[in-house]
């Protein structure tokens, strides 16, 4: 009883919400981050976006990969990433570091390599929106394959809260790479399967008795 108290994966538990205060600090600290290369690109006109970002199809963007998720079109698209990043991010990172340092990594590189294979040619992606949807796909896969309630809990309040967001991953707006919201979505599928929990307490699995 004293180790299912001290489980931080276990909802309700006091290690659970100190991962997860953890968590929200830690994510709250990696936003500010994104501010300062914001700020850095619009205040010396440095051009991040068109050298750093993902250009579909060429080998000069390819590289936008990896950078392309620190970089944003303009502080109002970087203020609607922020909010939908830590809170997922949170609950992502609850689980632990090196989970969510991997889960990331898959992410960012199947909606990067997803929108550098599909995207139009001559647009030039930016923008954290595909790691926010890895997060979401990966939290409603988790709670699937890991039985966790809370982790569905979490995905049907974004929906609530963001769901007219949702319709990012279909192609409605040629102004938002909706490829790298899908493939983003796909990503954090296929991150929950891969680094999920292999030996859950299936006791625990669905939250406190």
């Amino acid at each position: 009883m004293n180790s299912r108290r001290g489980d931080p994966q276990r909802f309700g538990t006091e290690a659970f919400y100190a991962a997860l205060g953890r968590a929200f600090v830690a994510m709250c600290a990696v936003v500010p981050i994104l501010f300062v290369i914001e700020a850095l690109d619009v205040w010396l006109a440095a051009g991040f976006d068109p050298a750093l970002g993902i250009i579909p199809r060429r080998i000069d963007g390819l590289d936008g990969v990896f950078f392309g998720p620190f970089l944003h079109h303009g502080f109002d698209h970087l203020y609607s990433n922020s909010v939908p990043l830590i809170l997922l991010g949170t609950f992502v990172l609850a689980a632990g570091a090196r989970r969510f340092l991997f889960s990331t990594l898959v992410i960012i590189l199947v909606s990067g390599l997803g929108v550098w294979f599909t995207g139009s040619p001559h647009s030039v992606v930016v923008g954290a929106s595909g790691v926010v949807f890895g997060y979401l796909g990966l939290l409603l896969m988790r709670g699937i394959v890991e039985r966790s309630w809370w982790n569905l809990g979490v995905v049907l309040l974004v929906g609530l809260l963001y769901g007219w967001q949702l319709i990012g991953i279909l192609p409605t707006d040629p102004q938002v790479s909706w490829q790298g919201h899908l493939f983003g979505f796909l990503g954090g599928l296929l991150a929950a399967i891969l680094f999920r929990r292999r030996q859950p307490d299936a006791d625990d699995a669905y939250g406190p008795e």
